[in-house]
């Protein structure tokens, strides 16, 4: 037993064989913290990690210290340090449980990049502002915010990337405001870049949300990229004329949007057609944009009081024919009109008290934008326990009903938050509103905001409070903010999610994902696995009945592979149901236990078939796959006796063609590896099945004439022959 470093908790060590991906009972222990080694905070994002490591890198490096014959070992922690930190995954069981948790992933083997890797391929576009570096934990959230993205898929040691790499870097000033750029390092992102179809590089797609994927092909000029992009810029530039000029500034107006206008005369320099249009994408929503071609419009550019090519903008409530309230501009810049038209746009409104308890606030809640001042109204700020500037969302369901965000501070990330907070029903929670009573069922999300995965848990809990609603509550409590709660309930590592219902508390293990949060509350209320304490084990499978089968899984809390296993074991146990019984041991919480049961790996599952003597019940059936999924666990039940018989063909026409029986036939070839793959997965079916319907195999290479016969063209089939009074009809 040891202090884990950075840990607030005596943990104790495990070593852990990697091949099988399996913890095994050993002593071994580091003094090294992670963060520490990168010189970062517990809050850096994944992108101050890169560049601390890079930084190291570029000093620690072995190439660069020939002489320092521990310059290799240094390196290499460094580099382990830097593989975990970078992956959210890897992050949070090191948050959660120090190196014991990630003792089953494979290590790197002592291998790293060379000194010239680090300095001139490594994060190609990590310092440049106008190139948004996106990752697996927040990918999803920028290309589906309603931006248009255009982003680069690269690798790092690809020729091609770095090429283009001066070419895009000036694209996206080019673009900055108008189409958002980005950058995917499919190195470091290799799950996110196969998932999204990348198999080349440099790889070009635009993304907008409602569109698919659209991939570019053309050559790698920056012109050739502007035309491409702004094809999909869709923001309306309108050509005002005597016709329609006053009725469209004035309806804009009265919704308090201003006009931003070309007039285009025989003198001067006027915005060009593109200009407008980028102008038009930066503004959108918040300005309108338009011009006017005075060759045409003469007297109505004089009215204007126009001689020579200009822009201005009139802000919404200015006279049109009052130069003082007009702003007008002969830059043909566009991030200079960009800034000065954002300058003179009206301000938030400015919110207090009085508006919260009005009741204006809530009741406007899905189309009102405001600001709070927390230096003149502290009270307010106080009361919701604000202690930086932040943005909430208020679901108009009253003051306490509201929600944080916690993402990235930039326009994607919050336009995303915003439109899933307004349809989920997630609350940010105080001591005022903690669920302490027991009267509704809870969930709870313990987490710190620094915290990587506890930002990507967050929009997850929003899809499945969706699912959930009406039957369950759901919850976020910040424990940077609220300590003493957290620690009430022994919050030490984030995120910790807890099921409150009513008086019985349990902790989520598995993937923190929409769809895990599902599985493991409707478990909690048809519970398919039994959790087993050594009192229940004795009791259930030592003393178990003849015609009862056990599946056990013995497993720790923080051990990878055990909590890979866990949705895949639930999965399993609803299958099975009715079949098997299957169950779960702790060797965490019952140590003692599972060494008297002589569990030496984790997770460990053993069968304990039916119809044992009344010796042979202690007797079991050790796991026979280490692939940890639910199918690899089916496979196992190949060690208990068969449900489906083997059909000969003379057992083919005389009990499935001429008995009278309903009956469902495998057809297989036993080189087919869909066959082998299959058999399980067939078992499974003829258990279900069994008692109503008989369940067959039949050998087609073997009995090559009875499947063709059938009819049967390929391996594997399956028919159904059911009875029906003196005639049999096949169902395929």
């Amino acid at each position: 037993i040891k202090k884990n470093p950075g840990m607030n908790r005596c943990v104790q060590t495990f070593d852990c064989n990697s091949l099988y991906s399996i913890c095994l009972v050993a002593s071994v222990s580091s003094d090294e913290d992670y963060y520490k080694l990168l010189k970062v905070s517990r809050e850096a994002t994944t992108r101050e990690i890169r560049q601390a490591f890079k930084k190291l890198a570029l000093i620690m490096h072995p190439d660069k210290n020939p002489h320092d014959e521990t310059a290799h070992d240094k390196f290499l922690k460094v580099t382990r340090a830097y593989e975990v930190l970078k992956d959210d995954d890897l992050r949070k069981k090191y948050d959660k449980y120090g190196e014991k948790g990630l003792q089953d992933e494979q290590q790197g083997g002592g291998r790293y990049e060379s000194w010239n890797y680090y300095r001139n391929e490594f994060g190609i576009y990590d310092d440049d502002l106008e190139i948004v570096t996106l990752d697996r934990g927040d990918f999803d959230a920028a290309v589906n915010s309603g931006e248009l993205w255009f982003v680069n898929f690269y690798f790092p040691r690809c020729h091609h990337c770095h090429e283009l790499a001066p070419t895009w870097r000036e694209f996206a000033k080019e673009m900055d405001g108008v189409i958002r750029i980005g950058a995917v390092n499919c190195g470091d992102n290799n799950r996110l870049c196969r998932s999204k179809g990348i198999n080349s590089y440099p790889s070009l797609y635009i993304y907008k949300a409602g569109m698919n994927p659209e991939k570019y092909f053309g050559d790698r000029a920056k012109e050739s990229l502007t035309k491409f992009g702004m094809q999909f810029v869709k923001s309306r530039v309108t050509e005002l004329w005597q016709g329609n000029v006053f009725t469209e500034i004035e309806a804009a107006f009265s919704s308090g949007v201003g006009w931003l206008i070309t007039f285009c005369a025989d003198s001067g320099d006027c915005l060009e057609s593109q200009t407008r249009q980028k102008l038009a994408g930066m503004l959108e929503g918040l300005v309108n944009v338009g011009w006017m071609d005075c060759s045409t419009q003469a007297e109505l550019c004089d009215s204007f009081e126009v001689t020579t090519s200009t822009t201005a903008f009139f802000p919404p409530g200015s006279s049109l024919k009052n130069k003082g309230s007009v702003l007008v501009r002969e830059s043909l810049d566009t991030r200079e009109i960009y800034g000065e038209v954002m300058q003179h746009l009206p301000d938030l409104e400015a919110l207090t008290k009085e508006t919260f308890q009005s009741g204006c606030l809530i009741l406007c809640a899905f189309s009102q934008v405001g600001k709070v001042d927390c230096l003149t109204d502290s009270e307010l700020c106080v009361s919701f326990y604000i202690q930086k500037p932040c943005i909430a969302v208020f679901k108009g369901l009253g003051i306490h009903d509201f929600e944080i965000h916690h993402g990235k501070d930039v326009l994607y990330n919050i336009i995303a938050f915003a439109k899933e907070s307004v349809s989920a029903h997630v609350t940010t929670l105080r001591p005022e509103n903690f669920p302490s009573d027991g009267k509704e069922p809870w969930l709870v999300d313990f987490f710190a905001p620094w915290c990587p995965p506890c930002r990507a848990l967050l929009p997850e809990l929003r899809k499945a409070s969706i699912q959930l609603f009406g039957q369950m509550k759901f919850g976020t409590l910040d424990c940077t903010v609220h300590e003493r709660l957290c620690s009430m309930y022994n919050i030490h590592a984030y995120p910790t999610t807890v099921i409150f219902n009513k008086s019985s508390i349990h902790e989520y293990e598995g993937h923190h994902s929409a769809d895990g949060i599902l599985e493991f509350i409707q478990d909690l209320v048809d519970p398919t696995v039994v959790t087993m304490d050594p009192d229940s084990f004795a009791e259930l499978v030592k003393r178990r009945k003849h015609s009862e089968t056990w599946m056990v899984d013995f497993y720790a809390p923080w051990c990878g592979p055990c909590q890979a296993l866990l949705p895949e074991w639930r999965r399993m146990a609803r299958a099975l149901n009715g079949m098997i019984k299957v169950g779960t041991v702790d060797c965490q919480k019952h140590h003692s236990f599972c060494q008297g049961e002589s569990v030496k790996a984790y997770p460990e599952i053993r069968l304990y078939p039916q119809n044992a003597n009344r010796r042979d019940l202690y007797q079991y059936v050790p796991y026979c796959s280490f692939k940890r999924n639910s199918y690899s666990v089916r496979l196992c039940l190949s060690t208990l006796p068969r449900a489906s018989v083997d059909l000969t063909p003379d057992d083919f026409r005389n009990k499935v063609i001429g008995g009278k029986d309903h009956w469902v036939v495998d057809f297989y070839a036993p080189w087919c590896g869909p066959c082998q793959h299959f058999a399980p997965e067939f078992e499974v079916l003829a258990r279900m099945v069994k008692g109503s319907v008989r369940a067959g195999k039949v050998d087609c290479q073997a009995h090559y004439q009875t499947c063709q016969s059938a009819g049967i063209t390929a391996y594997p089939s399956v028919r159904f022959y059911p009875h029906l009074g003196t005639k049999k009809v096949r169902d395929s």
